[in-house]
Parts: structure tokens; C-alpha cells; sequence
């Protein structure tokens, strides 16, 4: 299949005025009205990256802001179930696509494969160059329209995707990538590569967040570190990085997650609320001073 095959997949676009408000009067198109944009990365999988990327962009939409998510996990596209967003169409416009907003206030909108798909349950079976080529078309033909942050949803590992998304996006000057991890060794290991790949790319690192980092007892409030704990702030003093907080596993967020609900608004009182709120003040704290 290739990127022009994706009009059999988008047999329901319509053609309208949705996006008329959204043309680029820039040289660097649909991304000219994008203020900041941040990559959420990890060189494993199963730390979090798209629980992070959802609670920092409702975190930062509750704070005043207008947050776009780009999914370019294309082989695990799970944020749109986050989001509630599940069998959402995409529309297109003389702009390119137009994302999927997911409140009626359109604070936050979303583009994911997980649009594009017949079925939640079909695969993406490509080699390199597609994924390569798909991840250039959601960076340069998704009409975002005016936006304070947007956050890229990135895959596990250093390789081709990881590299295609960096070099799309460098012409626009992305403000750097939150680096997750969890506090085991394992996982602390494979985000030291990350750190290197970010230095060998010339991309920023805004900081580290430690997820999974304990587990607070819903009853008693006691934090037990089921995994080791600390790795995370090791790390990030190793690098010479910020470290931007640890955030405790909360069944409440779990729960939040797979029923698509607003984790921030909904569980103010909840463990994980006060990191997950400290880490977004911290990068709107990062943001000011790099306007």
C-alpha cells in the first residue's frame, strides 16, 4: 500500500468549509500557527509514552491552552481510545486533513491511524518506507490551525520512525522531548539510548518523568515501590537533564484510560493528579522562556 492508497480508506472524507479557518498564510504550511511542540519518547515500550502524552495535553488544555496530539505509533495506536475517539471520522479540506477534535470546544484535537483503519483490530503490516512516508504526511497535510503545544506520541525505539519524525519536523523547531521511563534498571537502560539519540539528532530533551513509580494504596494512602524506585531521577542527574517528577501507578488513571474519560477533571483528589499537573507547569514554565 502505498500513501495515495489511503484514499480507499477514506471513502466517508467530506469536503467543506470545516477547515476554512485554518489556511496558513506562512511558508511552513499546516504547522505556521503551531507555538511549541513536544516529543513524548522512550527507547522501550510499556512505560507509558501514550498515558503521558494524554495527561500532559489534557493537563495543558485545563491549564488555558490549545493542544493538538499527533499518534505516529502507527503499529499501536491506542491514544484515541483515550480519548473517546474511537470511530471518529477524519474530513478533509483544501488544507489536507482536518483532526478529530475531541471536546465540542475543539481544545484539543488529534490525528492518529487509528482513524484510517477499517476495523480497531486491523494491523499495520508495512516495512520502513511506508511508516516513513505515512509519518511525513501527518506532519506536513494535518490542518492543526492555530495551536500552543503539540504533542507527538512516538513509538518504542531509535530507528526509522523515530529519525523520520525528527527530521520532518526540525523545520519547525520543536521545543524538545519528555523522555518517560519506569524505575527499573531495564527500562532506565533503554531510555539512556534515547538520551543519546536525541544528542546524535540535535533534538532538545526537556526533561524525564518516572512512571509507575510506586503504587499508592487507595485505601490507606500508602506508596509501595513495587519496581525500584529513583532510576528515573538518577538518570535525568546523570544527563544532565531536568527532572520532571515521578507519577505513582493510580487505578484511577488506569480506569480513566480505558473508558476515554478526562482523568484531570474527573480524580482532582487522586495520587497522580498533583505530579501529572506539576509536570505540564513545568513545561509551560520551559515554553515561556523559549518564546
Amino acid at each position: 500500500m502505498t500513501v495515495g492508497d489511503w484514499s480507499t480508506l477514506l471513502s466517508g472524507i467530506i469536503y467543506g468549509s470545516e477547515c476554512s479557518s485554518m489556511e496558513s498564510t506562512q511558508d511552513n504550511g499546516n504547522l505556521a500557527n503551531v507555538r511549541h511542540i513536544i516529543l513524548v519518547m522512550s527507547g522501550k515500550g510499556g512505560v507509558g509514552k501514550s498515558t503521558l502524552s494524554t495527561q500532559i495535553a489534557l493537563a495543558l488544555r485545563h491549564a488555558g491552552k490549545r493542544v493538538g496530539i499527533l499518534d505516529v505509533d502507527l503499529c499501536g495506536p491506542s491514544i484515541p481510545r483515550m480519548l473517546n475517539a474511537v470511530g471518529k471520522e477524519v474530513h478533509q479540506c483544501d488544507s489536507g486533513w482536518v483532526p478529530v477534535y475531541v471536546d465540542q470546544e475543539k481544545t484539543i484535537s488529534l490525528m492518529s491511524i487509528g482513524f484510517l483503519l477499517d476495523g480497531q483490530d486491523d494491523a499495520v503490516v508495512w516495512r520502513g518506507p511506508k511508516k516513513n512516508a505515512m509519518i511525513n504526511q501527518f506532519i506536513n497535510d494535518v490542518a492543526w490551525g492555530e495551536l500552543d503545544f503539540l504533542i507527538v506520541d512516538t513509538p518504542p525505539g531509535t530507528s526509522d520512525e523515530h529519525i523520520s519524525t525528527v527530521q520532518a519536523l526540525r523545520p519547525f523547531k520543536p521545543m524538545g522531548a519528555v523522555m518517560v521511563t519506569t524505575p527499573q534498571a531495564v527500562a532506565v537502560g533503554d531510555v539512556r539510548r534515547e538520551l543519546t539519540f536525541c544528542k546524535k539528532t540535535g533534538l532538545a530533551v526537556i526533561g524525564i518523568v518516572e512512571n509507575m513509580s510506586g503504587f499508592v494504596c487507595p485505601y490507606c494512602s500508602e506508596c509501595s515501590n513495587i519496581f525500584s524506585k529513583g532510576g528515573g531521577e538518577e538518570l535525568a542527574k546523570y544527563a544532565g537533564v531536568p527532572f520532571l517528577g515521578c507519577v505513582p501507578i493510580d487505578p484511577l488513571l488506569s480506569k480513566s484510560a480505558e473508558e476515554g474519560k478526562d482523568f484531570i477533571q474527573e480524580f482532582p483528589n487522586s495520587a497522580a493528579y498533583p505530579a501529572l499537573t506539576s509536570i505540564a507547569k513545568l513545561i509551560l514554565e520551559k515554553a515561556a522562556l523559549t518564546i
